[in-house]
C-alpha cells in the first residue's frame, strides 16, 4: 500500500476527512461524471491504481490513449508532490502491471468473439436492424443451432442468411415468413460492418475471460487497457463490444456472493453511447446485468459527462459516486446541474448544485458507500495524484510490454475452423455433383435386342423423331433425312385419318374438326 491506502479501502481524495472507496462495497458499482477536461480520466487512473494495488484486476477502455501511462512510473513533479503533501503523505512514483488489447490488433492483443457468442440481440443492435430484420436474424441462429452449424465469423453469418433465403418457403411454416428483401438488407448491413473493421473482431481464437483475471508476482491485479481511439470512430461497435464483454462476464463468472474485494472491476468510459437509442429489450438486458453481476464479484463503473446520461433504473444501482465540475451557461444546463445535485445524499454544509459549477480541475464531489451499505453525505474533495505516468506511453514502450505479455502469441494468429460457411459450401458442391448423375439415372434405358418388355412408345417415337438426343447436339445428315421422310408420311396419314374422322362426324364441319384433332395430337408428338 502507498499513500493513505488501507487494507479495506482505496484512498481517493481528501476533503474535510480522507475519502475511501471500501473494497468490500466496490462491487456495488459506481459513477464518475463531469464535463470534458475536468479530470475524469485522472480519477479513473487513481481508482484503477488502487484496485491493482489491492490485487483486483481491472478492465478499462482508453479513449484518448492517456490511460496507457499507468504502465510507466510517474514523475515527481512539483504540483503532484505538493498535492500529496497537502493530503498528508509523500508522493512516490509507481508503475502497474498492464496488458494492452485492441479489436483491430494494432495497439494490443487482438480481441475476438464468435458470431454465436455475440448473439442475435447484440448483432441486431450493432447493425441497427429493425424488428422484422432482427426476427429474420433470430431464425438464422435457430436454424444454425438445430442443424449443428457453427457461426464463428461474418462469412458464416452470410452463408447462413443465404441458406435461409434459399429455403424460405420450407422454413415459413415452422418459423414464420422470411423475405429475400429482408435477408438482402441484413447482408448489406454486414457489408457496412465489414468495412468498419468488424471482420477483425469476429472469429477465433475467441477471448478467454480468465486472461482478464490475472495478478502479477507481487499480487497486483493486471490492468487490461483496451485501445479505443480508433474504435470510437464507430461508437455503436464500441458500445456493443463493451456490452458483450459485460454480458460474457455475467454469463461465465461463478456466483460468489459478498466478497472482501471484487474479482474484477469494469470501467465503461463514454457510457452514454451504451444507452443512446437503445431499444427496450437492450435496456432490459443492461439493467439485468448491472443488477445481478454484483453477486459474481464484478464491479461496474460508468464514466460519462452527466448523471442524466444514465437511465434512472441503472443509476439507482450505482452506489459510489464521483462528480467533477459541470458547466451551466444556459437554463437547460442549469436544470441538468440541479438534477445531478439531486442524485447525492445532501450535506447541510454544502450547496451541492452551486459547488458542482465551482469545482476546479482535480476537485470533485465524492459520495461512497459506508459500512452499512448506505451512501455517505456528499463531500467536496481534492483527488489524490496518480502514482503512475500521466499521459500516454511511447509506441516503443507499448510494443515492449506487448512482447512481454503473459498472453503473447495466444491471440495473434487468426484461426479458420470448419464452420457454417464450409459446411454449406460442401453441401452445394455435393448437390451440384449429384445433379447430372440423378438426371442420367432418371433417363429411360435403351431397349436391348430381344427384350420384348424393354421398349415403350416414347422410346420408339423418340428414336424415330430424334428427340432423345442430348440438348445442344446437332442431328446427323441421315437423321435429318429420316425426320423429313417421317414428317411427310405422317402428314399423309394424318390427312387420311382426318378425312375418315370427318366423314364419321359428318359434313364439312366434321372434316375440319377431324383435321384439328389429328393435327393437335400428332403435332404434339412431333414437337417433342
Amino acid at each position: 500500500m502507498t499513500g493513505l491506502d488501507r487494507a479495506d479501502g482505496i484512498f481517493v481524495g481528501k476533503g474535510e476527512t480522507p475519502e475511501y472507496l471500501l473494497l468490500r462495497l466496490a462491487n456495488r458499482h459506481g459513477l464518475v461524471t463531469g464535463a470534458t477536461g475536468t479530470g475524469k480520466t485522472v480519477t479513473l487512473q487513481v481508482l484503477a491504481e488502487g484496485f491493482s494495488r489491492a490485487g483486483v484486476p481491472v478492465f478499462a477502455a482508453d479513449i484518448k490513449g492517456d490511460l496507457s501511462g499507468i504502465a510507466a512510473p510517474g514523475e515527481a513533479k512539483e504540483a503532484l508532490t505538493a498535492r500529496a503533501a497537502g493530503m498528508g503523505y509523500t508522493y512516490e512514483p509507481d508503475r502497474f502491471p498492464a496488458m494492452f488489447w485492441d479489436l483491430f490488433g494494432q495497439q494490443g492483443h487482438p480481441i475476438r468473439a464468435t458470431i454465436s457468442e455475440m448473439g442475435p440481440l447484440l448483432l441486431a443492435r450493432l447493425m441497427d436492424l429493425n424488428n422484422v430484420q432482427e426476427g429474420a436474424l433470430n431464425i438464422a441462429f435457430r436454424v444454425a443451432d438445430e442443424q449443428g452449424l457453427l457461426l464463428l465469423d461474418l462469412k458464416d453469418l452470410r452463408a447462413m442468411l443465404g441458406f435461409i433465403a434459399e429455403h424460405a418457403a420450407e422454413l415459413t411454416t415452422a418459423y414464420g415468413n422470411v423475405s429475400k428483401a429482408t435477408i438482402g438488407t441484413i447482408q448489406r448491413q454486414i457489408l457496412v460492418l465489414e468495412n468498419q473493421g468488424g471482420t477483425n473482431f469476429f472469429g477465433e481464437p475467441a477471448l478467454a475471460l480468465k486472461d482478464f483475471l490475472r495478478t502479477d508476482r507481487d499480487g497486483r491485479g493486471y490492468i487490461n487497457i483496451l485501445a479505443a481511439d480508433k474504435l470510437m470512430e464507430n461508437p455503436r461497435l464500441y458500445a456493443t463490444f463493451l456490452l458483450w464483454l459485460l454480458s460474457e462476464l455475467f454469463e461465465e463468472m461463478p456466483e460468489v456472493g459478498d466478497v472482501d474485494k471484487p474479482k474484477l472491476v469494469f470501467f465503461f468510459d463514454e457510457a452514454h453511447l451504451l444507452f443512446n437509442d437503445a431499444p427496450k429489450a437492450m435496456m432490459d438486458k443492461i439493467e439485468q446485468v448491472v443488477r445481478l453481476i454484483r453477486s459474481k464479484g464484478v464491479g461496474v463503473y460508468f464514466v460519462t459527462q452527466n448523471p442524466l446520461d444514465v437511465p434512472d433504473k441503472i443509476l439507482a444501482q450505482l452506489g459510489n459516486r464521483v462528480q467533477h465540475a459541470l458547466r451551466a451557461f444556459t437554463p437547460r444546463d442549469q436544470k441538468a446541474v440541479k438534477a445531478a445535485a439531486d442524485t447525492f445524499r445532501p450535506n447541510p454544509k454544502l450547496d451541492t448544485a452551486r459547488v458542482i459549477m465551482e469545482l476546479g480541475k482535480g476537485e470533485a464531489l465524492l459520495s461512497f458507500l459506508e459500512g452499512n451499505g448506505t451512501p455517505c453525505m456528499v463531500d467536496r474533495a481534492m483527488i489524490c495524484p496518480p502514482s503512475a505516468q500521466l499521459g500516454p506511453i511511447s509506441p516503443e514502450a507499448r510494443k515492449a510490454l506487448i512482447a512481454a505479455s503473459p498472453v503473447k502469441g495466444k491471440y495473434d494468429t487468426l484461426l479458420d475452423a470448419e464452420s457454417a460457411y464450409e459446411v454449406l459450401q460442401g453441401r452445394t458442391k455435393s448437390a451440384s455433383a449429384a445433379a447430372p448423375a440423378q438426371t442420367q439415372a432418371q433417363a429411360p434405358a435403351p431397349a436391348e435386342e430381344g427384350d420384348g418388355g424393354g421398349w415403350s412408345i416414347g422410346a420408339v417415337l423418340g428414336g424415330l423423331f430424334g428427340t432423345t438426343r442430348p440438348r445442344g447436339k446437332r442431328l446427323s445428315t441421315g437423321q435429318v433425312i429420316a425426320r423429313e421422310v417421317t414428317r411427310s408420311v405422317t402428314n399423309r396419314v394424318a390427312g387420311q385419318i382426318a378425312a375418315d374422322l370427318g366423314k364419321s362426324l359428318g359434313g364439312r364441319t366434321g372434316s375440319t374438326i377431324g383435321r384439328a384433332i389429328v393435327r393437335g395430337t400428332l403435332g404434339g408428338i412431333l414437337r417433342r
